[in-house]
C-alpha cells in the first residue's frame, strides 16, 4: 500500500483498487457526491455489444440506467444470472460477458423498463 503523502494521500491500494478522494473508500462502495455524477439518461436503456478494449471478447453493454449505484448493482446481477455469465457494473454501466442482447433485452421488457437495441 501507498503511504499517505502531503499530496492527497491513498489513491491506489491493492487491496481496495481505486479510493475516493473525500471518503478514502472503494469507489465501488463510496456512497458520498464525490462519485455520484452521472450523465443525464432519457429513460431508455440502450443495449449493445462491444469488444473494443477486450482482445476481442464481446460483452453486452446496458447503458442509460437511471437507478442508483445499490439498485444497479443488484440489476447487474440479476442480469448476469438470468443469461448465466459473468459480468461487471462500472460507472453506471452493466457489462454482461458474452452476446446476450436479446435476453438482456426481453428481462428488461418483462421488468417494464424502455429498452432499444442500439449498434449492429
Amino acid at each position: 500500500m501507498k503511504s499517505k503523502s502531503h499530496q492527497g494521500g491513498l489513491v491506489y491500494s491493492t487491496e481496495l483498487g481505486r479510493t475516493c478522494p473525500k471518503c478514502r473508500q472503494a469507489l465501488a462502495s463510496c456512497l458520498c457526491s464525490a462519485t455520484s455524477v452521472r450523465p443525464a439518461v432519457d429513460g431508455v436503456l440502450r443495449v449493445s455489444m462491444e469488444t473494443k478494449g477486450r482482445a476481442g471478447k464481446g460483452v453486452t453493454v446496458v447503458r442509460g440506467l437511471a437507478l442508483d449505484a445499490t439498485a444497479i448493482v443488484a440489476l447487474g446481477k440479476q442480469l448476469r444470472t438470468s443469461c448465466g455469465s459473468g459480468g461487471t457494473v462500472k460507472d453506471g454501466v452493466v457489462e454482461v460477458q458474452g452476446d446476450h442482447r436479446d435476453r438482456v433485452i426481453k428481462t428488461l421488457s418483462e421488468q417494464g423498463y424502455v429498452v432499444k437495441r442500439a449498434g449492429g
